[in-house]
């Protein structure tokens, strides 16, 4: 019998289902209430919601039963792990669908990397898709691996799992009617795709512009203030909280009962030891109820909220004719997950993965996409940053847990007419080393907030053109360190007296490995002690925050293979004044 017709005589109760799912209290997330019914499921769809027999039968009494969580924005690519592996990390989270956008693999492998995630992620039984990357390279103030045109995205629509074009961070482009930008954009609107934004920074008359070009979502939200003018304007509002950006709790007042649909969870960038320890939109789900929330409100964000936003007609809900992609939980408000079910398979039980068949992607990877760390050699007397005695600098100040930093001026400590790093004034030397071309590029900075005391670390993932990124406490480790980048063909190293305490190696693309999840936790647990011999003791992931400082979209200061950037007039300015 025809698939179609047995979801339709399995819903007239003309043959039995293949599973039904009893006694559990469902989350009916168009009501906004609990209710307690049977879920009849054939072909992996729901085929009804009340009373059913089943060939199969689960008793979920004493459980509530919700659909899929859904991130509605991530990079998996800052998992370090191919999308097949991924999927085993945060489907024991609730996690049954994503949105993803490969522009981390984007900027260094161009097309090839692109179709490697879609290629990676058909065997995966998490349900992938992707946005295209729209701005590669991010802005024309630094050097990616690749260049992106219009019509080198244009044959990726064609994928069912391509649901339209990603994060357009170079708002000026927009602003400006850039002939390249616009082809994009007008491709993805002919075709009637999604558009996702990253309005960073932008209010009133530019946000006009911004939504009057189709875009509609926006991730980069830090107030409340500010997530209300994009409510205000009929964007949805993506609520983050990833590894560097934790924006959650800080938006939450802005979230109400009348325009709660308007708003969904996404993780963005989130680092493997982060979601193995905490969770994906799990975590968001939890923190959220913590902080007031009402919890059915919180699944609705997780669920039908990110599934609406990007028409995902069959996903985010417990209704007939959709998807069976269930979670069983032990917990509303703890978010304590007992089983998770992806289109009526058990893919989770218990917080382990329990799928029987091949648990490793038969994808091969491109041998291009295995080396590619490429610079000239230097000395380190090119690391040096010339500067007079009782000088001043404009300094990069990180802050914890977020992605913006802060422009600040300081007096500077010289020796023999340069830069010297200083541990008791917290001013340590950043380099970003362009790793794609051979330019030779080497721009030079100085970074506060970090409070290492010896050695240095390094990593090729620095968003988003992944260059090599490297801070110190000297130019020697500094010099090791990026060394290191090109010897491991990228990834990240801690060092101390010129000696290699900790490393991870991420061979595809300088961003990810094919190795299993475990034992690259086992590596970041070993990277982790090693901050501590360099002295490291914030509260936040120094690598991760590391990453973002050569993103030269994100506020106030920022460093590019080109040197200092200065965000808010999109310009290149000299460290030392």
């Amino acid at each position: 019998m025809e698939p179609f017709v047995r979801r339709l005589e399995a819903a007239a109760k003309k043959i039995k289902a293949d599973l039904v799912i009893k006694n559990g209290k469902i989350i009916d997330v168009f009501n906004g209430e609990l209710i307690e019914e049977t879920i009849a499921i054939t072909d992996g769809t729901i085929v009804g919601v009340g009373d059913y027999e089943g060939v199969t039968t689960i008793d979920a009494k004493g459980k509530f039963i919700s659909p899929g969580f859904i991130d509605g924005h991530v990079h998996i690519e800052s998992a370090m792990v191919t999308p097949f592996q991924f999927s085993q990390v945060v489907i024991p989270h609730g996690v049954t669908t994503v949105i993803a956008d490969p522009h981390e693999i984007a900027n260094v492998n161009g097309t090839d990397g692109i179709q490697f995630m879609i290629d990676s992620a058909k065997d995966a039984p998490l349900n992938i898709y992707y946005m295209l990357p729209s701005c590669v390279p991010a802005t024309p103030f630094e050097h990616a691996g690749a260049i992106l045109s219009a019509e080198d995205l244009q044959p990726f629509y064609q994928h069912d799992c391509v649901l339209g074009l990603g994060e357009v961070m170079d708002f000026p482009s927009v602003f400006n009617q850039d002939p390249a930008m616009l082809k994009k954009i007008n491709a993805a609107n002919l075709l009637k795709k999604k558009i996702d934004g990253h309005a960073a920074g932008i209010s009133g008359d530019p946000l006009n512009v911004y939504l009057t070009a189709g875009i509609k979502t926006d991730h980069e939200c830090v107030t409340p203030e500010e997530a209300y003018d994009r409510l205000k304007k009929g964007m949805y509002v993506m609520l983050r909280e990833g590894s560097a950006a934790k924006d959650l709790v800080s938006l939450l007042p802005v979230v109400t009962e009348r325009n709660a649909r308007r708003c969904l969870f996404v993780t963005d960038d989130k680092h493997l030891d982060d979601l193995l320890a905490q969770g994906s939109i799990d975590y968001s789900i939890s923190l959220s109820i913590k902080n007031g929330l009402d919890p059915i409100l919180a699944y609705q964000m997780a669920t039908i909220n990110a599934a609406e936003c990007f028409d995902l007609k069959t996903k985010g809900a417990i209704a007939p004719g959709y998807d069976a992609d269930l979670i069983l939980l032990n917990d509303l408000e703890s978010v304590d997950i007992d089983q998770v079910f992806i289109k009526g398979k058990r893919i989770a039980e218990k917080g382990d993965f329990v799928v029987t068949e091949n648990t490793t992607s038969d994808v091969s990877i491109p041998n291009n996409l295995l080396n590619t760390v490429h610079f000239k050699n230097f000395s380190v007397e090119e690391l040096q940053l010339k500067s007079l005695e009782n000088a001043k600098a404009n300094i990069i100040e990180v802050l914890p847990n977020k992605i913006i930093t802060k422009h600040i001026v300081e007096e500077i400590e010289t020796s023999n007419g340069f830069f010297q790093p200083s541990i008791d004034k917290d001013q340590l030397k950043i380099a970003v080393i362009e790793r794609h071309n051979q330019t030779g590029n080497i721009g030079l900075g100085i970074v506060k907030g970090f409070g290492l005391t010896a050695g240095a670390i390094a990593t090729t993932i620095a968003h988003d053109s992944h260059n090599v990124v490297a801070l110190a406490t000297n130019d020697y480790d500094l010099h090791k360190a990026t060394e290191m980048m090109k010897d491991m063909g990228g990834g990240m190293v801690v060092i101390k007296d010129g000696e290699v305490l900790a490393s991870l190696p991420l061979e595809i693309s300088g961003l990810m490995t094919a190795n299993p999840f475990a034992i690259i936790n086992d590596k970041l647990m070993d990277i982790d002690h090693a901050l501590k011999e360099i002295g490291f003791k914030g509260n936040f992931n120094p690598f991760l925050t590391l990453s973002f400082l050569a993103l030269p979209v994100i506020p106030e200061l920022k460093l590019t293979d080109l040197g200092l950037f200065q965000v808010k007039d999109f310009k290149h300015i000299d460290v030392i004044l």
